[in-house]
């Protein structure tokens, strides 16, 4: 895997909010992997979102969004594994959706859209208010986390079926992994 496949962005997580958490991979690992490393990079991942702020992003939107998205991650953990929801966690996002409150303005172009958050933090807004709709409701069930240790990627699983995150690279450590297990488990063959 080159440097810039480590980098890209990733959309495949089934929700805006989970592919906020994908923009840093191997979260648990030893070399976590930035991909919002500077307010450039998440200009460009929030237009992919196509949520691009009327006022582009600095360095304390950068931080701010580092914030969100730890906060959120430690939530949907909680959320996966049916734990109760660190307090702290709990009270920096009711704190953040207390301090932005970015009403839903409509406007029907070509199709129906929403106008565009006034800045990054309304944005996060968005994203905070989905990650709290999906892990309130009855959505929270097809919610999901890779087993890779150092992954632990949210991601949406309606079906119940995957095993490990979207993520190629994780599947792929994890079956050779299981694959040496079953052959150091198996009897020695017979000559």
């Amino acid at each position: 895997m080159t440097r810039d496949d480590t980098l890209a962005f990733r959309f495949d997580c089934g929700a805006v909010w989970l592919n906020l958490l994908a923009t840093r991979g191997r979260t648990f690992g030893a070399a976590p992997v930035e991909r919002l490393a500077t307010p450039g990079r998440l200009a460009d991942w929030l237009e992919r979102c196509e949520m691009s702020p009327v006022r582009p992003p600095g360095q304390d939107d950068l931080r701010r969004t580092w914030a969100l998205r730890e906060t959120l991650r430690t939530l949907a953990l909680a959320t996966v594994e049916e734990r109760p929801p660190p307090v702290g966690a709990v009270a920096d996002l009711a704190a953040f959706l207390g301090e932005h409150d970015d009403p839903v303005r409509l406007s029907a172009e070509d199709r129906l859209r929403r106008e565009p958050p006034a800045t990054t933090a309304h944005a996060l807004a968005r994203i905070a208010r989905q990650a709290v709709d999906q892990m309130t409701g009855a959505d929270r069930l097809a919610l999901k986390s890779c087993p890779e240790p150092d992954c632990r990627g949210v991601f949406v699983d309606p079906p119940g079926r995957r095993r490990w995150c979207p993520s190629p690279a994780c599947a792929s450590r994890g079956r050779v992994r299981a694959l040496r297990a079953r052959r150091s488990a198996a009897p020695p063959a017979q000559s």
